[in-house]
């Protein structure tokens, strides 16, 4: 039998190691839902800065320009098919080529538009950035689900330490806002909290907080930080799991907020990098040497009404709080409830308020990871595919700028045109099998006294498609030549020749990839269209590979699609076939496909060949290689992570997990929790600690471990080796 000592009282008990508390007090602040479907024009805020409005000129000449090649191109296509009347058929697929083209002719004027700043940027020299010392507070926000706490904190690290090297550190918070899901990686992230105070103390302020539940998806994640304290930062700059931004950059965005009194956000455009398979480095070479052309045109011409991305971007907390809390929608999903994709209707209800949204194109140092798979893009489309169908409930909200409907119809029309594409391709092969199968009604009427031969124009249809054909790479090649003036771009990413090559593999990989992830959207919107909601999985982040019995099923209907296409194209002729080879081709070898381009060693043997190489692939950031240097140490912290048993066994593990827990809110007599209830009746009937956890499933783990009353109770039962 133990005996009991007494503690002589000027004997002073170790209280352990110094505790780690997860948030600063709470500044409590009000988030309002707005209403979509009333708006006081009173209400918007006048411009402090008059120069903040934006320019009819840019608008005219992009939308004008693209109206001006849209209607010829549609003229063009008439007149191809109206030789000898317009049958219904053909007046189907005027309509449908009418509407795919606008979507392709806006974004290749656009796309001249910033090729054109491009070109005169590099003929400037770039102005001098001004370094001051930073006046206001920003919170970096930094949202989780699921995913490994040791590239979430090595990011953090990284950046931290970036912007206390620049003397800037006294402006920015750093809070880790988890929906984490999953009890073991939940504790492993508390793991990585504490071994990031230590890294950084005295140099960095991080914060944690893990919502019990995660209502509301990422946007429910900031909404709740804000409302418990946001009023105590000037700004907020949000974050993804997979983001990294130079801590130039950082201070770069909050140095234009503190300038501009109208800004309400700031979006920058992230570069893709990081990528280990084929098509995650595809997406990082076509996103790094095409979409600065892209990117560009659209700031240049949307101006003070620009767009959010939801991640890597700046935004001024009272714009946030007060005009861009969200409406649940009528109804039940996919179309109802919480809006998934949240950042295009946030931009959309700060600019109606009468902020501006900027785009800001000429910061480099932006940084985010792909899907490393054609399943996973699959699986991240699904979600997104839903999210911006849901603006179809959005996009005639009251007061809303007419620049920000257009975003919402991009958005829309990003999934909507794979189902036209599909039916544009279906059409024209529906003609060409009348044509050959079904014998014409040469004389409709019986007095006609010369035949209605069906024709066509052969010389006026080839240019039509060569016009089609430069319009849809029009963008492409305007951002390898725009990238190819770019002497040490281009040498770090192969030079010329090496660039050619990789052009031309992007190309020939993407025509393989695009009929797939026609089928792949199309698929997601018919079954949003049955009321299949997606829910919302976490990402990987590195090897895309699956099985083969995996590949066979997600793929199947793929390759029994392009099957059937290639009999239906095969009946009418083998011109016909040739005509569809690339839709054909990527469809019947969509299993293969999928295989390769999300095999991590087939993505290091293509990188060895020299193909796909990008400036930030051959000479990695001082933010990746910062990051990278400092992940061992989280990957240690979170391998030595305690489990459950030990935490709630160890007096000095449980104070450091509950100083951890988030607050509950207030519960309403009589409206019990049923996970909370059954976690206290499985403890109850335990014998042990280890007991106990052996009942608790997965869900209970988490609710458990998150409820400051089971873990005492917990605690309380004895271990199983003292039973």
């Amino acid at each position: 039998m133990d005996v009991l000592t007494a503690v002589p009282r000027d004997v002073e008990l170790d209280p352990g190691p110094p505790v780690v508390h997860g948030m600063p007090p709470e500044t409590p602040g009000e988030m309002p839902p707005q209403r979509l479907d009333r708006f006081d024009r009173r209400s918007r805020r006048n411009l402090v800065d008059p120069r903040a409005r934006s320019s009819l000129l840019r608008r005219t000449v992009v939308l004008g320009g693209a109206a001006l090649l849209v209607g010829y191109a549609v003229s063009e296509m008439y007149e191809v098919l109206s030789i000898g009347g317009l049958t219904p058929l053909e007046a189907v697929v005027l309509v449908l080529f009418a509407v795919t083209f606008a979507w392709i002719g806006l974004s290749f004027v656009a796309s001249l538009a910033g090729f054109a700043e491009l070109v005169a940027r590099r003929l400037a020299p770039p102005a001098p950035r001004p370094t001051e010392s930073l006046a206001k507070r920003t919170a970096m926000l930094m949202p989780t689900y699921n995913e490994d706490p040791s590239r979430i904190f090595a990011a953090i690290e990284a950046m931290a330490l970036g912007v206390d090297g620049l003397g800037q550190g006294h402006a920015f918070d750093w809070f880790v806002l988890a929906d984490t899901t999953d009890p073991d990686v939940a504790l492993e992230e508390e793991a990585a909290l504490v071994a990031a105070n230590h890294r950084l103390a005295g140099k960095a302020r991080i914060h944690y907080r893990r919502r019990r539940n995660n209502t509301a998806k990422k946007a429910g994640n900031v909404a709740d930080f804000c409302r418990r304290w946001g009023r105590a930062y000037d700004h907020l700059l949000v974050l993804d799991a997979d983001s990294l931004m130079d801590a130039e950059t950082v201070v770069e965005l909050a140095r234009r907020m503190e300038a501009d009194p109208d800004a309400g956000l700031i979006q920058t455009i992230p570069a893709l990098v990081n990528g280990t398979t084929v098509i995650s480095r595809l997406q990082q070479f076509a996103g790094r040497v095409y979409g600065p052309v892209v990117g560009t045109g659209l700031a240049w011409w949307v101006q003070k009404e620009g767009n959010f991305w939801g991640h890597n971007a700046i935004i001024r907390t009272e714009a946030f709080m007060s005009a861009a809390g969200l409406p649940d929608l009528p109804g039940k999903p996919p179309f109802g409830g919480h809006i998934l994709s949240h950042d295009f209707v946030e931009a959309a209800l700060i600019r109606r308020a009468g902020w501006t949204v900027v785009i800001a194109d000429d910061l480099s140092g932006s940084f985010e990871e792909s899907p490393p798979s054609l399943v996973d893009l699959a699986i991240r489309d699904r979600r997104w595919c839903q999210g911006n169908l849901q603006h179809t409930k959005v996009i005639g909200g009251k007061g809303l700028h007419w620049i920000s409907r257009m975003h919402l119809l991009t958005g829309i029309m990003s999934y909507a045109a794979s189902p036209l594409w599909l039916l544009l391709i279906l059409a024209g092969l529906a003609l060409a099998l009348q044509a050959h199968f079904i014998r014409p009604e040469y004389f409709k009427d019986e007095f006609q006294l010369f035949p209605s031969w069906p024709r066509i124009d052969p010389e006026r249809a080839l240019a039509l498609f060569g016009l089609t054909m430069g319009v849809l790479f029009g963008p492409k090649l305007m951002g390898l030549v725009a990238f190819a003036l770019d002497g040490p771009a281009r040498r770090a990413s192969g030079g010329f020749l090496g660039l050619f090559f990789s052009f031309v593999f992007e190309v020939i990989v993407s025509a393989l990839v695009a009929p797939i992830m026609m089928l792949v959207q199309t698929g997601a919107i018919m079954e949003i269209l049955l009321r299949r909601d997606a829910g919302w999985k976490p990402q990987r982040r590195d090897d895309g590979g699956l099985p083969l019995r995996d590949l066979i099923h997600r793929h199947r209907w793929h390759v029994v699609s392009g099957v059937a296409l290639a009999l239906a194209a095969l009946a009418d002729s083998w011109v016909l076939l040739a005509w569809l080879a690339p839709a054909v081709t990527g469809l019947v070898l969509a299993v293969p496909i999928s295989a390769l381009t999300g095999s991590a060693p087939v993505g290091r043997f293509v990188r060895r060949l020299g193909l796909l190489r990008t400036p930030e692939e051959a000479s990695p950031p001082a933010i990746r290689l910062a990051m990278a240097e400092a992940r061992p140490a989280y990957q240690a912290a979170v391998e030595r992570a305690p489990d459950l048993v030990r935490i709630v066994s160890d007096p000095a593990l449980k104070r450091q997990h509950l100083a951890l827990v988030d607050r509950l809110g207030d519960r309403p007599r009589g409206k019990v929790d049923p996970t909370s209830a059954l976690a206290a009746a499985k403890i109850a009937e335990a014998e042990s600690v280890e007991e106990a956890v052996s009942f608790l499933d997965a869900k209970e783990r988490a609710t458990l471990i998150a409820t400051p009353r089971l873990v005492e109770a917990l605690s309380r039962l004895p271990r199983a080796e003292a039973v």
